[in-house]
């Protein structure tokens, strides 16, 4: 097959703790695109290749485990780090691979990663200056470990062109599904998303985050006003009563507390009563209205406003989507 006319390439990188069944499942949507294209286009020859890449024996470079083109040269177009199942990639082992990675970058391959294989993507120095998303809880680690990328999981996909990142665990489909259109066509993303039943791109990740308040920030008054806020509620709370209970000037204490969580005092509060919110929206048949009052909202309307702010759902839509009992004695909006 000559260059001009290979088929688009698409590596998937199996780096330490890599989980292998986000790896094989991109390989089964992609081999299930190709045979969809195929049968479409009338064509025998595939439409699309794709690689498994992983360690050599000496850990010093980067060698193909896998290839549905076995034999045949040439990089990748795009490189996926998929998603570990354990803590996020790190340690001197990825130093080679991010090094390898920045290399295949600079020759034009797209570098893309699916929840935790961000953390090996930043290791290219490539996140600087971007806006990139990974899964909800590593959104504080990942700014930390990476203070110059712009960390945003409220998206679950975000395609900068030539570096894409992909939010949950099971993100790599909706990856997946983005590729296929940039590097076959839309009708090729549209069909393997109908065969597989999965939706096409575009979903909102904000309705599956939980609030998780940073405690590992060492302001010890502030940690105590953390402490105080999850035992005794929100209700009434005022900068004034937060203030106080740290010993703090309110000036000082704004600082030190947005410094410290990543949110303003009235911030904090509003993602602690959405977050009970949310419980008890999962776990009772609670009218909407009256989980508002409960969590500290006189105004429903005001409720269901930042509800849909902080989670992408009305208060209603998410009860039907994560309620174990999607009983319908909750009052309807």
């Amino acid at each position: 097959m000559t260059e001009s006319n290979r088929p688009p390439h698409v590596g998937v990188l199996i780096y330490p703790g890599a989980q292998m069944s986000a790896v094989l499942g991109l390989t089964d949507l992609f081999a299930v695109a190709d045979s969809l294209a195929r049968k479409r286009l009338g064509v025998e020859q595939p439409v699309l290749r794709v690689s498994h890449l992983g360690s050599t024996p000496d850990h010093r470079g980067v060698a193909a485990l896998f290839d549905t083109h076995g034999g045949t040269g040439g990089d990748p177009d795009v490189i996926i780090l998929p998603p570990s199942l354990g803590d996020p990639p790190s340690g001197p082992a990825l130093a080679p691979l991010a090094g390898w990675l920045k290399e295949k970058h600079a020759g034009g391959a797209a570098l893309a990663s699916v929840c935790a294989g961000a953390f090996l993507l930043g290791e290219t120095g490539l996140l600087a200056g971007r806006t990139v998303t990974t899964h909800w809880l590593y959104a504080g680690p990942l700014a930390t470990r990476f203070p110059e990328a712009r960390v945003d999981t409220r998206k679950l996909l975000v395609d900068t062109g030539d570096v894409i990142t992909a939010g949950g665990l099971m993100a790599w489909t909706d990856l997946g599904l983005l590729l296929l259109d940039r590097l076959l066509d839309p009708a090729a993303m549209v069909e393997t998303a109908r065969y597989l039943l999965i939706d096409p791109p575009g979903r909102d990740q904000r309705c599956y985050g939980g609030f998780v308040p940073r405690l590992d920030h060492g302001d010890e008054p502030v940690l105590k006003v953390q402490r105080w806020l999850e035992a005794n509620g929100t209700g009434g709370m005022t900068v004034g009563a937060m203030a106080a209970q740290a010993g703090l000037e309110e000036r000082t204490f704004l600082r030190r507390f947005r410094a410290a969580t990543g949110l303003r005092p009235i911030e904090y509060c509003q993602h602690l009563r959405i977050a009970k919110a949310r419980e008890m929206l999962e776990t009772t048949n609670t009218a909407v209205e009256r989980i508002g009052w409960d969590v500290g909202y006189d105004d429903p309307a005001s409720f269901r406003k930042l509800f849909l702010k902080l989670t992408g759902l009305t208060p209603s839509t998410y009860r039907r989507r994560f309620g174990v009992s999607r009983g319908r004695s909750a009052r309807s909006e």
